[in-house]
This record gives C-alpha cells, sequence and structure tokens, in this order.
C-alpha cells in the first residue's frame, strides 16, 4: 500500500529544466566548450561527483566543471528573477490532493538545499512536505539510490511503500535502486525501452498520479 510521495523538484514540480539546459550551454559555449543539448542531458539530476567527470570525459580535464556550473546557476538565478518559477501542470492539484488523504510527501532532488527551499517558499507549496533530501545532505546523488533510502526513512516509511515523481533517467534509476515504485513524468525526453522496464508507470502529467492511486496501488 502507497504511503508516501517523493518529488523530485525541477522539471518535475517546476519547469527549470529547459533552463538548466540553456544555461548550461551558455556557460560552457562561453567558456569555449561545444556543450549541446545532448550533454546536458546526459548529466540531469546527476551530483557533481558523477557529472564532473562525464564532461571531463567528453571536453577533457581543462573543463573547469565548478567554475562553469557557477555561471550557469548566476544565469539561471537571473533569469527566474525576471520570470518567477513556472509551476509544471497538475503539481497543485496532486498537492491538495495528497493533503486531503494524508500521504506523507518529501522531496528528493539533486538540488542544494538553499535553491531548495527558497524555490519551494517563492512557489508557495513549501507547506505541502513533511522533509527535503537535496543533492548537499547524501554522500552519493542520483543515479545511486541513497537520495531515496533517505527520503523515504524521513518519512517513517520503507521505499516500497513510496512512489517516486521523476522526469528523468538519472532520478528514475536511483529511485528503481532503491526500491521505490517509480513513475516518470517525463520533460525533456521520453524513456527508452531499457528505463521503461524499470518503470511503475509513465504518465503525461501529474495530474494523473490522482488516478494511479485511485485506482488503489
Amino acid at each position: 500500500m502507497i504511503k508516501g510521495i517523493i518529488f523530485d523538484m525541477d522539471g518535475l514540480m517546476f519547469d527549470t529544466e529547459k533552463l538548466l539546459a540553456k544555461y548550461w550551454m551558455q556557460a560552457a559555449q562561453e567558456a569555449g566548450y561545444p556543450m549541446q543539448l545532448e550533454h546536458v542531458l546526459g548529466i540531469r539530476s546527476l551530483s557533481a561527483i558523477y557529472a564532473k567527470p562525464r564532461l571531463q570525459e567528453i571536453f577533457g580535464q581543462n573543463f573547469d566543471y565548478e567554475t562553469i556550473r557557477a555561471r550557469r546557476r548566476e544565469l539561471t538565478a537571473q533569469h527566474l528573477a525576471l520570470h518567477g518559477i513556472e509551476k509544471k501542470p497538475g503539481l497543485e492539484p496532486l498537492l491538495a490532493y495528497l493533503h486531503e488523504h494524508d500521504y506523507k510527501i518529501a522531496v528528493a532532488t539533486a538540488t542544494d538545499r538553499e535553491r531548495t527551499e527558497n524555490y519551494l517558499k517563492q512557489t508557495g507549496i513549501d507547506k505541502y512536505f513533511q522533509n527535503f533530501v537535496c543533492g548537499d545532505m547524501v554522500t552519493k546523488g542520483k543515479p545511486d539510490p541513497e537520495i531515496y533510502l533517505t527520503a523515504s526513512r524521513t518519512l517513517g516509511l520503507s521505499p516500497g511503500e513510496c512512489i517516486a515523481l521523476e522526469d528523468s533517467p538519472n532520478g528514475i534509476l536511483s529511485a528503481y535502486r532503491a526500491g521505490c515504485k517509480p513513475v516518470m513524468i517525463p520533460d525533456l525526453s521520453e524513456p527508452d525501452e531499457e528505463l521503461q522496464t524499470r518503470l511503475y508507470a509513465c504518465l503525461p502529467d501529474l495530474s494523473h498520479v490522482i488516478n494511479l492511486l485511485e485506482k488503489g496501488i
């Protein structure tokens, strides 16, 4: 019986993955590296310990990951300051439903704690979550299962009692390896054939999670 729902953040609750992609490419290109969308998709939801060597393997050991990432964050922050944070379709109805039906709710995101808290507060949805586990709060980030094991434990639940909502392959792998029930809401890419074998469900937007829960999974 499902008792908890664990949410990813970027690309799942907020339409920010497109910004991360845009500004990763801009920051890298400013530094002289021809980063393309395919490279960004490969590091979605990856913690720095995995993303840095992957990008250095592609672009060479001189790829200054920390400096380029800092520039990407700066560009993203400037965009959000001007335009605000856009919520993904179905987010608020789903959160209200989960609250009304006494589900335990947490966030498990590769984003750092400070930005996670800011995003949740700025959008007014922080009140719904019992806990959150961020990339800088675990030793190994996604696709390692640690973040989902930690998130389910903070809710007082076993991973098997939790649905994990994700938009990225690395996030799905993390949830699957932890023993959660991974549900994908695709954002920038659809699941390939191999990833589909690890999914409990693949849904068009967050509002469809309500229907899934009402089926009594």
